[in-house]
């Protein structure tokens, strides 16, 4: 039976889970294209996730706790990469909003592609993080400073928009059943959680007094709108997977979603301690830096047990049915680097030589999931069938 419905009729539009397509099917929506903006008639939200997972791979080397020769060098080409990417991306999503106006306004409504309006606000977040981290070294702090607090206000704007619209959305119009609970679902909470990280970072670079005491304030109240909102949908997905059959193979990269809120609620405790002193008094500045190491800790252990779980879920499904290629690949990069930052951050806060190796570890992970999903998707992009439209119906569910 189907999982999801909506109360109220609505155009038909693509969800981010595609059916696969036959070659000649391929052939003749490509060679049918009218215009050149048709191409990106099916363009949604969720290929900002590229631009998420490319950028992560940038932040997490320039913060890693083991630094090896090039490493600096090669992060800060990555850098650039993911900012031509959000550049070109950009650029895209303006003509899919120009020339197919209505298929862009049903994504709004769509149950499932709705979901990944959380992806643009944190796309331009982690560039903007990667400007004043990497990108500073090639334009100079100035300008770093400028182009993270463009990003980062911009970004966060759409992120607390995305994270209050899609909620009130699925409230007033999707009726959910009790198995539709997926990965998807913390898309649109886990922006503000980046803005509490890569506001932390900018917290030095506010006027101090009662712009930079606010500026704390904000990115400790974002901090909290995403922890609470992320860990009751993690409870509903933990209910998913223990009341119902396994999810379909489309859909089990979405299980890795999981760990962004957790890995980045990680970097944000400990980034925001690491610039408390500079903005709160004792004891409150003192408190910040206890909280960052308990709460830390004890969420990196969560976020470790997870990450084994969708590990061994994503190898069964992939050795029993299959793991069928989509953008949600995507979700096995940039999570994973939220983990990376954390074990970062929990690693210079403790000295913890386990920490710094689990780290590096783990960016390894991340650099062999991003080598293989940035492959894939330039080859289907390059064959043009990432652009062509995914079934017309949200995941089905069967009991």
């Amino acid at each position: 039976m189907s999982t999801i419905t909506d109360h109220r009729p609505g155009p038909t539009v693509p969800t981010p889970l595609p059916t696969a397509a036959s070659p000649s099917t391929r052939r003749r929506v490509l060679r049918d294209l009218e215009h050149p903006g048709d191409l990106f008639r099916h363009l949604g939200p969720n290929w900002f996730a590229s631009v998420m997972g490319t950028g992560i791979v940038a932040n997490a080397a320039a913060t890693l706790p083991l630094q090896f020769p090039g490493l600096r060098t090669a992060a800060t080409v990555v850098w650039g990469c993911s900012a031509l990417l959000l550049a070109a991306m950009t650029a895209a999503w303006c003509v899919h909003w120009i020339h197919h106006r209505d298929n862009a306004r049903g994504h709004g409504t769509h149950p499932v592609m709705s979901q990944f309006y959380g992806a643009p606000p944190m796309a331009l977040m982690t560039v903007g993080a990667g400007t004043l981290l990497l990108g500073k070294d090639v334009i100079g702090l100035q300008a770093a400073v400028t182009i993270d607090w463009t990003l980062w206000l911009t970004g966060t704007l759409l992120g607390l928009l995305a994270a209050f619209a899609v909620p009130y959305r699925m409230i007033t119009r999707h009726k959910m059943a009790a198995d539709a609970a997926f990965g998807g679902w913390l898309m649109p909470l886990v922006p503000p959680m980046v803005s509490a990280a890569m506001g932390a970072l900018l917290i030095p670079h506010t006027p101090p007094g009662q712009l930079r005491l606010t500026m704390t304030l904000a990115c400790l109240a974002m901090f909290g709108i995403s922890l609470i909102a992320a860990l009751i949908i993690i409870t509903l997905i933990y209910s998913r997977l223990m009341h119902h059959v396994a999810p379909a193979a489309a859909t089990v990269p979405t299980l890795w979603i999981v760990l962004g809120p957790l890995g980045q609620s990680v970097t944000a405790a400990g980034l925001l301690a690491n610039a408390a002193p500079t903005a709160l008094p004792d004891p409150y500045a003192r408190g910040l830096a206890v909280f960052a190491l308990v709460f830390g800790v004890v969420t990196w252990g969560f976020a470790m047990l997870w990450l084994a779980l969708a590990a061994a879920v994503t190898l069964r499904t992939a050795r029993t049915t299959g793991l069928p290629f989509n953008l949600t690949w995507w979700g096995f990069t940039f999570p994973v680097g939220t983990c990376v930052t954390g074990s970062t951050v929990l690693a210079d806060r403790t000295g913890s030589s386990a920490l710094q190796w689990t780290a590096v570890a783990l960016y390894a992970v991340l650099l062999v999931a991003w080598g293989v999903v940035a492959v894939r998707t330039a080859c289907g992009a390059a064959r043009g069938t990432l652009f062509l439209p995914p079934g017309s119906t949200p995941p089905r569910s069967h009991s």
